[in-house]
């Protein structure tokens, strides 16, 4: 099971959020002693919902990369206004649901 802890999100900032350990680079595509991140469960959540792995490890491998990236970007923007205890529901991109493939 992945790490959790209570802290800082290193993705949105938000505080006293429940963390998880993010691979920069999907385990599955050779991440699995590469660097992590510490994010909050609806940020992880969120990354995974709108990217597949092979975009994870080819175009965002990092924090920095995932804030600048458009789509999560504003979702960033969203939920750094809403309160840490709040559980929010996770949408797939279109892209990810098979539409516009």
């Amino acid at each position: 099971m992945a790490r959790q802890q209570t802290g800082r999100c290193e993705l949105c900032g938000r505080d006293e959020v429940t963390l998880t350990e993010h691979h920069l680079i999907p385990k599955e595509m050779g991440g699995t002693f590469l660097d992590t991140a510490m994010i909050c469960i609806s940020c992880h959540k969120q990354i995974h919902a709108l990217y597949t792995n092979e975009e994870l490890a080819a175009r965002l491998p990092s924090i920095e990369a995932l804030r600048a990236d458009e789509k999560l970007s504003k979702y960033i923007k969203w939920i750094r206004k809403q309160p840490a205890g709040r559980l929010v529901r996770t949408r797939k991109s279109n892209s990810r649901r098979g539409y516009g493939r």
